[in-house]
């Protein structure tokens, strides 16, 4: 069994019109963000604003003032790849945010449609795991498929259908992660790297909209366009029925459907967190089946910040 879910992409040269405008807002996000100490300058407390200005960055990149300032305002189009190198080098950037500048001096391709589609086998696979949470995200970081153990894992949700909206709009999330600060951030620049290739998808844009509108954490921090994909790490999760479960958590990207990733959670062997997943596997049958896509709508129950 599986889901799909297709649209039409833009035409490239939407696509250039739409990057544009991500440029302009991936610049002025990473230069409020960019240290002055660290790029040379002296400390100066009546900075009026955050991070470097204008005229800095264009001389750390070897640009003029005035072309640095049309790149921020989208009147310059087509900047080299030598300029995007000397701009990741001006802004400080980690190598995700780097590989992401880079691709604007790319022409863009026509996108294939985003299909969030799990395969049968797919499912079968989460079928067979029956003694670890494991699902399978979108993109849009929506919940595509899941086995019931993560469904129970998960369960004191009102809705398990998106990781964005269950950590920001759900009152439970507060309650369920161990450091809900760092689970939002980590979520907020997981979204920015997943959907870096189709910013303008409809999902995504709704999901970001109705989000920044019901959560001013959210806002905040998608305004800082730092991206991180998905990786290994370790959660400590408090379950309504078991308790403290402390797993490790691991992310793998499914080559045979691009932007779709399966997390697998785990528990130390012997641990009292493994003690208590078998307890949450005991009481959780075994069958598995992939979960029904919900965008949210105006209006809905969930709580909001």
């Amino acid at each position: 069994m599986s889901i799909t879910r297709a649209s039409g992409s833009p035409s490239p040269r939407a696509s250039r019109t739409d990057d544009r405008g991500a440029l302009s807002e991936f610049l002025r996000a990473r230069r409020a963000l960019a240290s002055s100490t660290a790029a040379g300058f002296p400390s100066d407390r009546s900075r009026r604003v955050p991070g470097l200005r204008r005229d800095e960055v264009a001389l750390l990149a070897g640009v003029s003032t005035d072309y640095y300032t049309h790149l921020e305002q989208g009147r310059e189009r087509n900047p080299s790849p030598k300029v995007l190198t000397a701009l990741a080098a001006a802004l400080q950037l980690e190598d995700e945010a780097r590989t992401h500048l880079l691709q604007f001096g790319v022409e863009p391709l026509p996108r294939a449609p985003l299909t969030e589609r799990v395969e049968p086998d797919l499912v079968g696979l989460l079928n067979r795991l029956t003694e670890i949470p494991a699902l399978i995200i979108g993109p849009s970081q929506d919940v595509l498929a899941a086995n019931t153990l993560a469904s129970a894992l998960y369960s004191g949700f009102e809705r398990f259908d998106n990781l964005i909206r269950m950590i920001f709009l759900d009152p439970f999330a507060k309650q369920f992660f161990d450091d809900w600060d760092w689970a939002a951030e980590v979520a907020v620049k997981n979204l920015r790297s997943s959907s870096a290739s189709h910013p303008y998808h409809p999902r995504v844009t709704h999901l970001v909209g109705e989000t920044s509108r019901r959560s001013t954490t959210f806002s905040r921090l998608w305004s800082r366009y730092e991206l991180q994909p998905r990786a290994r790490d370790t959660k400590t999760f408090h379950h309504p029925q078991v308790g403290e479960l402390r797993l490790s958590h691991e992310s793998m990207a499914i080559t045979s459907a691009p932007g779709q990733t399966m997390s697998a959670y785990m528990a130390e062997q012997g641990s009292d967190s493994a003690l208590r997943l078998r307890l949450l596997v005991k009481a959780t049958p075994t069958r598995v089946e992939p979960c029904a896509q919900a965008q949210p709508e105006n209006g809905e129950a969930a709580g909001s910040e």
